[in-house]
């Protein structure tokens, strides 16, 4: 595992091809925040990746947010989504659910993609179904640009936890 001056250290394809998957399906963000280097820390790095998303035009952080998939969606019981997304919803217990709990995530994936145009985006880690359930009801009520700087937060969030397995905080 690199370490941040080591990260610093890389030429501009292997720094994105160290860290493109960082965030999911946009390498473009690690191509971007290259040129922010060098990084005094791994959350100085974090904070330019995620700079990089929200500086990106609207119409370009939305296709950022359909990127990702849906909670224990169609993507998810194919097992076709990254492997991060796929090690995240398993360690929430995402990939074995009833009938029943696949329904509900179903009408609630439908639900919000209705009103938001974009899935549903909770970093899961740590967090039981129930409670996921319970933030996606609750997620449902707000407005849309509420919604929108969640998703960003929750992604930051996931990131920042995929960002520490790739890269030491020595150094």
């Amino acid at each position: 595992m690199p370490d941040i001056a080591a990260v610093d250290a890389l030429d501009r394809d292997g720094f994105v091809a160290l860290l493109a998957a960082t965030f999911e399906h946009a390498p473009w963000v690690a191509e971007r925040a290259y040129a922010a280097r060098p990084f005094a820390s791994v959350a100085a790095l974090h904070a330019a990746m995620v700079a990089v998303v929200r500086a990106a035009p609207a119409a370009e952080r939305l296709a950022f947010l359909n990127g990702h998939p849906e909670l224990a969606g169609a993507a998810a019981r194919a097992r076709q989504m990254t492997a991060d997304s796929v090690a995240e919803q398993g360690s929430a217990g995402l990939d074995a659910l009833t009938v029943a709990d696949f329904d509900r995530f179903d009408r609630l994936n439908a639900a919000y993609r209705e009103k938001f145009g974009f899935p549903f985006i909770i970093a899961v880690r740590g967090r039981s179904r129930e409670a996921i359930l319970e933030v996606f009801e609750q997620r449902l009520a707000r407005d849309a640009d509420t919604e929108a700087e969640a998703a960003l937060s929750e992604i930051a969030t996931i990131t920042r936890m995929r960002l520490d397995r790739i890269v030491g905080s020595a150094g």
